[in-house]
């Protein structure tokens, strides 16, 4: 339409503002581009012939018209687009920044926020990149796929909270959400069979480690316990199933693990009130050991006539009428042989605290208290597992320096692993006349040893 016709038109000082604006947003678009000489040399062009068609317009039509084609230009790609839409909020750089450097120090970097080296944070981008990248859509470029997994791996291992780390990563709220949720699926995607029981090589080791120590025949691992993750008091859920014996809110993980600290069984998502036996029950651990599914290794021969297929070893807290759980006598009237039994079934037993030391003080998020949605929790803890075991594959060392903390007194102490005993204190009995029989044969052997 002609608006000089109307009498409401622009005068002529108003419609050179107006196209100057307009070539100053090109000008400020074209600014700080990089591209290949051939790219650069076709957008160029298209940019000039943009350029001269504005600053040619004699009238408010051609003005009007410029720049529908320029917003056209803009959303079609022919000028790339830097800033974010008005409503978007602007990223900033911080720990993702430093991360993205290469030198002497950058390795080193890495195995403080992520836990791990550089070559091994990019095998793991590699595995996943096709579950985690995103499309491009016309609102903004997706973040790099290295930036997301960063991110999420940070978090674990920090621990800080989705407002915390704001600044480190310049991801907004809801982003920090989604990409935690995308790596934890990607991550579950990429390694399926980290976290299973040994065969082959790795199973003769485990079994000829544990034989090394005086118990035959513990099956492929050697040690079961439950460990606590600390949480905020959930919201829609009845917050009493939640509250444990420490008098804090948490969600129970039942893991099974290895004299190497390696992980082969998790379950985990019962509230932090039930007891240790009932998590057992409900784990499909129990199923497949009741339907005779578990312990298949070769018969051993032990004192009295007892021949065993395998057995796991756990604390006074496990029932003591299942056979294929050792605990120790415990009580205070010890015959020698007992004493001896209970020394050596606790140092064995002993991997598990040192499996979950690794575990949570590397990956401080499940070593505090902190909010969570109770839906992804599960599948998050999992993941750890899973990149617990593959940084033990890969020889990542640890630090055992995180396994201490300075108190509000400024007493140096072991952080607690929130590692809930259920003894039931005094010596107890097994009701299970197989269960009994092993036990006392498992005694009599390492008394001859």
């Amino acid at each position: 339409m002609d608006v000089r016709g109307s009498g409401h038109g622009l005068r002529e000082e108003e419609i050179d503002a107006v196209a100057m604006a307009v070539t100053a947003v090109v000008v400020n678009t074209m600014g700080g581009m990089s591209s290949s000489s051939s790219d650069m040399l076709t957008q160029l062009r298209k940019r000039r012939a943009r350029l001269q068609r504005i600053a040619e317009a004699p009238d408010c039509v051609a003005t009007c018209e410029a720049i529908v084609q320029l917003c056209a230009a803009l959303s079609s790609g022919v000028f790339p687009r830097q800033t974010p839409r008005w409503w978007i909020k602007r990223r900033t750089g911080g720990t993702w920044e430093d991360l993205r450097l290469c030198d002497n120090a950058t390795d080193e970097y890495y195995r403080q926020k992520l836990r791990m080296s550089m070559a091994m944070f990019r095998q793991i981008v590699a595995a996943c990149a096709a579950y985690v990248e995103k499309k491009v859509t016309h609102y903004r470029m997706p973040l790099p796929v290295e930036q997301v997994i960063a991110f999420t791996l940070y978090r674990w291992a920090s621990g800080e909270t989705y407002e915390s780390d704001t600044s480190a990563f310049g991801i907004g709220r809801a982003t920090r959400l989604q990409a935690v949720c995308d790596v934890t699926s990607a991550l579950l995607q990429a390694y399926p069979d980290t976290i299973k029981w040994p065969v082959g090589r790795r199973r003769a080791q485990n079994l000829c480690a544990f034989r090394d120590k005086g118990f035959l025949n513990c099956f492929r691992v050697g040690a079961i316990d439950c460990t606590h993750i600390y949480i905020d008091k959930p919201a829609g859920a009845p917050s009493d199933n939640y509250y444990d014996r420490k008098q804090k809110f948490s969600v129970q993980a039942q893991v099974v693990v290895d004299l190497d600290v390696r992980i082969l069984d998790v379950h985990i998502g019962y509230p932090g009130s039930v007891h240790d036996v009932r998590v057992l029950y409900n784990s499909l651990l129990w199923r497949r050991a009741e339907a005779g599914e578990l312990f298949d290794a070769p018969p051993e021969n032990l004192p009295h006539g007892v021949v065993t297929r395998g057995y796991l070893l756990g604390d006074n807290g496990y029932p003591v009428a299942c056979p294929w759980i050792v605990q120790p006598y415990g009580g205070i009237d010890q015959d020698p042989d007992e004493e001896r039994f209970d020394t050596r079934q606790k140092v064995a037993h002993g991997c598990v605290e040192r499996a979950f030391g690794r575990l949570k003080c590397m990956w401080l998020l499940f070593l505090r208290t902190h909010k969570t949605n109770l839906e992804t929790l599960p599948q998050q803890f999992v993941v750890v597992c899973t990149l617990h075991n593959i940084l033990l594959d890969a020889g990542i060392d640890f630090d055992e320096n995180l396994l201490w903390e300075v108190d509000e007194n400024g007493i140096r102490r072991r952080v607690d692993l929130a590692i809930v005993g259920n003894d039931a204190g005094g010596q107890r009995r097994s009701t299970n006349v197989d269960g009994e029989l092993l036990w006392d044969a498992l005694r009599d052997r390492l008394a001859l040893m």
